[in-house]
């Protein structure tokens, strides 16, 4: 039940926030970091909120205060592979940003997290949470098509969003290069 309450209190006030973030450090657990992306998601959509206080931020816009907020919940107390319900928040985060104004560092924690999440729920050896999140993915990943229920939930996420570049090229070329194809800015899964 307190993580319900957290989770609809997350973005209401700064306090609220720093006490959803003090859960996400100290106790590992997925609802407060879930939560928490939600908050930087309402923030990147709105560019007003607690985790936009004290700085000028534009709506639908990632920054490098985005990007460090979310590697921070990300890393926080995590010891599992990223898990799905991560990767749909992140996923939310990326629908919802038209522009990027953090050099890329995005998009490259977006690629990782997502590939983290994919490799581990197809039994492949993947790092540490914290390793795979700071490692470029040509140094972790190897190249693997994805297949059955995988493949079906990254086709629907990735049919949500016209924006195919940075970070999908990136999963594209390290989560299933074979099963990819990219045609007239249209994402398809190949048969």
């Amino acid at each position: 039940m307190r993580n319900n309450v957290v989770a609809a209190n997350a973005g209401e006030t700064a306090a609220d926030f720093a006490s959803l973030m003090v859960d996400v450090e100290r106790s590992g657990a997925v609802e407060p970091r879930v939560a928490a992306l939600a908050a930087v998601r309402d923030g990147v959509i709105t560019g007003e909120g607690p985790t936009t206080a004290g700085r000028i931020h534009f709506s639908r816009c990632i920054d490098a205060a985005d990007t460090a907020l979310i590697r921070r919940i990300l890393r926080a107390e995590a010891t599992a592979p990223v898990t799905r319900v991560e990767a749909d928040a992140l996923f939310d985060i990326h629908e919802a940003a038209i522009e990027r104004i953090d050099g890329g560092a995005f998009d490259e924690l977006f690629a990782r997290a997502i590939a983290h999440h994919a490799l581990a729920t197809l039994g492949q050896p993947v790092p540490a949470r914290a390793a795979a999140l700071e490692t470029a993915l040509a140094d972790w990943a190897q190249p693997l098509a994805p297949d059955g229920e995988i493949a079906a939930w990254l086709k629907a996420r990735l049919s949500r969003k016209r924006r195919h570049d940075g970070p999908i090229a990136t999963l594209a070329a390290w989560v299933g290069a074979a099963a990819w194809t990219i045609s007239a800015g249209a994402l398809d899964l190949a048969a």
